[in-house]
């Protein structure tokens, strides 16, 4: 079993910055890929970014390129977010997920590939 808990999500004005952390336990953390997603109200829940077992490889969602940044350190087996330049559409409530799959080479990071999920933490971007 893996447990995991985000935080540093809250509200803040657009343009501002935030970085979510996802501590997680349980399992060996360095094997495994890491992803962010996001629900935002009556949307469905999106990828916005994932982060090889290595940190050598990183995926981000067009919508976030060039604001936000996934990023690892094994040692405390957290990962984070770094999100710059906000805007009110990246209000959502925000998930890490463990992937399913240790050593996964692929590229196939969508919500189907992890087997846990965090609670969540809320970011409202204010206009």
């Amino acid at each position: 079993q893996v447990q995991l808990v985000e935080s540093g999500g809250g509200l803040v004005q657009a343009g501002a910055s935030l970085r979510l952390s996802c501590a997680a336990s349980g399992r060996t953390f360095s094997s495994y890929g890491m992803g962010w997603f996001r629900q935002a109200p009556g949307k469905e829940r999106e990828f916005v970014a994932a982060i090889s077992w290595s940190g050598g490889r990183v995926f981000h969602a067009d919508s976030v390129k060039g604001r936000f940044t996934i990023s690892r350190d094994n040692a405390k087996s957290t990962v984070y977010l770094q999100m710059n330049s906000l805007k009110p559409e990246d209000t959502a409530v925000y998930y890490c997920a463990f992937h399913a799959e240790p050593y996964y080479s692929g590229s196939d990071y969508g919500q189907h590939s992890y087997a846990y999920w965090g609670q969540g933490t809320q970011v409202t971007v204010s206009s």
